[in-house]
């Protein structure tokens, strides 16, 4: 058995890496936990899986990995009535930022929330009692995918 020299190169062939739609199922998952979140707003894409019975849990999210391997994350939401947006922003960053660095190790270079609607709570109960093919855009927190 040939051990290597001291002037040779060694090259290792490890690696672990994560596919975006990993990371932004990570981050939809976190969404379920923060107060005052009530849903996510998907694209014109998830009104169409939507549509044909399909689901998509990372809807919302998109993710970007800086050049220097850190993760920049866009989330939509809809917030429910009477929830104070700047502490939801605060609590959605600081879930984001346990799951993601806590799971796979990376950092979170930042969060952009967007807030796409806001939900009374009746419009929140009738969104999860409403069959899955009905929703159009969005899913109401908790809703099985």
């Amino acid at each position: 058995m040939d051990l290597p020299s001291d002037d040779e190169d060694i090259d290792s062939e490890d690696s672990l890496t994560f596919s975006n739609g990993v990371i932004e199922k990570i981050v939809a998952i976190a969404m379920r936990e923060v107060p005052g979140v009530v849903g996510m707003k998907g694209s014109w894409f998830n009104r169409v899986q939507d549509a044909f019975g399909a689901s998509d849990s990372t809807k919302g999210v998109s993710v970007e990995v800086t050049p220097e391997s850190a993760v920049r994350v866009n989330i939509s939401v809809l917030i429910e009535y009477g929830a104070y947006a700047p502490q939801v922003f605060e609590d959605v960053k600081r879930a984001v930022v346990k799951q993601v660095t806590g799971m796979t190790g990376l950092e979170v270079a930042g969060v952009n929330l967007r807030i796409e609607d806001v939900l009374t709570p009746e419009e929140v109960e009738q969104r999860s009692r409403r069959p899955k093919h009905e929703d159009d855009d969005d899913e109401a927190q908790g809703a099985e995918d």
